[in-house]
């Protein structure tokens, strides 16, 4: 696989943005005012970004900031998911989930591919795995022990069998929402430092496993801006896949981020 060009981008110092999201009677467009803590390592487009001092944020995390209107974000078309799930995994970083009132920006992801030993793929279709088997763009919901709800999004074209993994993400709407679910009233990044977590703050289930993320309701994914400089490590959690596939490369996280799960020291810049 070709990785030549994934990883070459510089990094900025870290700063604080408040966030505003407006409609524009746009089914596509985010509906909330709110304001969260970013780092500048994820670099904003100037199609979705436009400055603006007369926003006033609902809830300010710092008092030094810039403020900033989303005035449209496009839910990404099914296409986008369709390719190897480590080449879609790093390429999700900055994109948006979004669920009724709650929008979180991806931070950290991990990739699982088919072959590989930590995959639900290696299982065969199952009734529990059959969605990571479906075409990319799908969700992939399960349960880890009984009690954690896994969101994954699927890689790839229909019967290949390989998800990317969201394991952190960071609060862009929704706090309060978030904070309910969560059991955790919290602006720090425990909040959503976990796959778990992601879970319980979109307020999904196993029901979930097959959904369209490509499509206005429901769960969505959408465009975002992409970071300037990413980490990557070896997976968490799989001790019980072969050394080849727990030593692989397969999380990212974007760089200078508080928004990340640990361990935290197992991650460093690409070779």
């Amino acid at each position: 696989m070709k990785r030549s060009h994934r990883f070459k981008r510089s990094i900025k110092p870290k700063k604080s943005l408040h966030i505003k999201l407006t409609n524009s009677n746009n089914e596509q467009d985010i509906t909330a005012t709110t304001s969260m803590t970013l780092s500048s390592s994820i670099k904003p487009s100037s199609s979705l970004i436009r400055a603006n001092s007369n926003l006033k944020p609902q809830y300010p995390i710092s008092s030094s900031s810039s403020l900033i209107s989303f005035e449209k974000s496009t839910i990404l078309s099914q296409d986008f998911f369709q390719i190897d799930a480590l080449d879609l995994a790093p390429r999700l970083l900055g994109k948006f989930l979004r669920r009724d009132d709650v929008v979180l920006q991806i931070t950290e992801v991990e990739a699982y591919r088919p072959n590989d030993s930590a995959c639900h793929g290696r299982f065969g279709v199952t009734p529990r795995t059959a969605p990571v088997f479906g075409p990319g763009g799908h969700a992939y919901v399960y349960l880890c022990y009984g009690l954690h709800t896994m969101l994954n999004i699927v890689a790839d074209k229909e019967g290949v069998g390989a998800a990317v993994l969201i394991r952190s993400c960071a609060p862009v709407c929704g706090l309060e929402t978030i904070q309910l679910r969560r059991g955790q009233k919290t602006e720090k990044p425990v909040l959503l430092a976990g796959p778990g977590k992601i879970g319980q703050a979109l307020g999904i289930t196993t029901d979930w496993s097959s959904h369209p993320l490509y499509t206005p309701g429901g769960l969505e994914v959408l465009d975002g801006p992409e970071p300037e400089k990413i980490l990557i490590g070896p997976r968490v959690g799989i001790a019980y896949a072969s050394p080849e596939h727990v030593n692989a490369l397969w999380r990212f996280a974007v760089a200078d981020s508080p928004w990340i799960s640990a361990p935290k020291n197992t991650l460093g810049p690409p070779p």
